[in-house]
């Protein structure tokens, strides 16, 4: 974009015009996945990419159209990636004991059938989500386009799944294989004689 059109632009998204809004967001999502990918772990690329664009709409009132408007939103993509490593790093918590600790108890055979049963007790919808994206690798965008849904509510039920997941293992839900009183089967109701 010649660099008058794109102070113009900038000019028009800070007076209020939501259309020049919306095109400056979308010709500066490109740059802003290309610096991304750059400082983002893999798995954080949608949600910085989704978040730094947001950040910038929020500030577009602080943008200024004679500076470099990608170095702005480079210094905001980067923020968003340290600030989403952050608050991996900082996951180290109880739970993370015990999952080591039940993954420490398990054989490999074990694994397989509580992560089975695990999927099995999910949604078919969450299910789906998850399997698309841990399994098969596809992007949000790729999920949304298949599911015909917007990125916004995949990230939701992708985190949504995996909670519950996590949930089922770890003993967080009625359903935990950690709970004493969970059975994967159930006995049946007359007994067998």
């Amino acid at each position: 974009m010649a660099r008058k059109n794109q102070q113009a632009l900038i000019l028009r998204a800070q007076l209020g015009d939501l259309n020049a809004l919306n095109h400056l967001l979308l010709v500066t999502t490109s740059n802003a996945r290309r610096y991304a990918r750059r400082h983002c772990l893999s798995s954080d690329l949608d949600d910085a990419v989704q978040d730094a664009l947001l950040a910038a709409a929020r500030r577009v009132r602080a943008l200024e159209p004679l500076a470099a408007p990608s170095g702005q939103l480079y210094a905001i993509v980067r923020q968003e990636c340290g600030r989403l490593f952050r608050s991996m790093l900082s996951r180290e918590s109880p739970e993370e004991r015990r999952i080591e600790a039940y993954l420490a108890a398990k054989t490999d055979l074990q694994l397989r059938v509580d992560l089975c049963a695990a999927f099995e007790s999910l949604p078919a919808h969450h299910r789906r989500v998850v399997l698309m994206r841990d399994f098969e690798e596809l992007t949000i965008a790729a999920m949304s386009a298949a599911l015909e849904e917007p990125p916004s509510a995949i990230r939701s039920r992708l985190r949504r799944a995996r909670a519950m997941v996590s949930e089922y293992l770890l003993g967080d839900g009625p359903e935990s294989l950690f709970a004493p009183q969970a059975l994967l089967w159930e006995p049946s109701a007359t007994p067998l004689e």
